[in-house]
């Protein structure tokens, strides 16, 4: 049985560099985004939670009997230890994704922004960099050529 599991073992250790090298799939990079957005926003908030209920908890047995007074500080002590693995986990769990799944992984929650315009209304990158405007009208033209009016746009040799 021992020999089973070690043969596991070694064909995972030489499959595994196979798995990671190859991206994964938009919809599971959308679903890991998901979720560290989700780690990153809600465990600090129930960290902060579990430490007010061991607060609540331990001032509470206080004042009771010396039974009841040693639960509450194992209830405390309870609250607290997860109240700094939920903070650990939110730490955590950016720097991880991201190395599992490379720079794929969004943890800010917020959609990824458009692409800005760089010339006005339009975007001129490529064989048309050159950004050329009269008035409220913008249009792109090649590096060679001139602006123009907005009747003729670009003016001279394109390449």
């Amino acid at each position: 049985m021992q020999r089973a599991w070690r043969a596991f073992a070694l064909i995972l250790l030489l499959v595994s560099p196979g798995l990671s090298a190859t991206s994964p799939p938009n919809k599971v990079t959308a679903a890991i985004s998901a979720l560290c957005s989700d780690l990153t926003s809600l465990l600090p908030v129930v960290s902060m939670l579990m430490v007010v209920l061991g607060s609540v908890v331990y001032a509470a047995g206080q004042m009771m009997g010396a039974e009841t007074r040693a639960r509450a500080n194992v209830w405390a002590t309870a609250a607290l230890t997860g109240a700094i693995i939920a903070l650990l986990i939110s730490t955590v769990t950016p720097p991880v994704l991201s190395a599992m799944y490379g720079k794929t992984v969004s943890c800010t929650g917020a959609a990824p922004a458009p692409p800005q315009n760089n010339c006005g209304t339009v975007n001129c990158s490529g064989s048309t960099p050159k950004c050329c405007s009269s008035g409220s009208s913008y249009w792109c033209c090649s590096s060679s050529q001139s602006c123009g009016s907005s009747t003729s746009p670009c003016v001279g040799a394109e390449t």
